[in-house]
């Protein structure tokens, strides 16, 4: 098992950025700690095999914007942030 948080900040990052990510014991740290804090989680293994080599800290490549802008927009119209139209 594989997990890769990320960050994305509109004002600040120009793309999403790689906060942690492990496989194992670590990943499954990363998911602990993330619903501890209530953060949700995805599962797509697509994108995971296209942010592996992303290294913490680094912005996420072109190719898995749309990917990515798709988990997004789901998290955000769960938690309220944009309308659900």
């Amino acid at each position: 098992m594989k997990a890769i948080a990320l960050r994305y900040r509109q004002t600040e990052d120009e793309a999403p950025v790689v906060l942690a990510k492990g496989q194992g014991l670590v990943a499954e740290a990363i998911l602990e700690l993330a619903r501890a804090a209530q953060i949700p989680t995805v599962a797509d293994g697509e994108l995971t095999q296209l942010l592996d080599g992303v290294e913490v800290g680094g912005s996420i490549p072109p190719e898995a914007y749309q990917l990515t802008a798709e988990i997004l927009a789901f998290i955000w119209k769960l938690e309220g942030i944009v309308n659900a139209d």
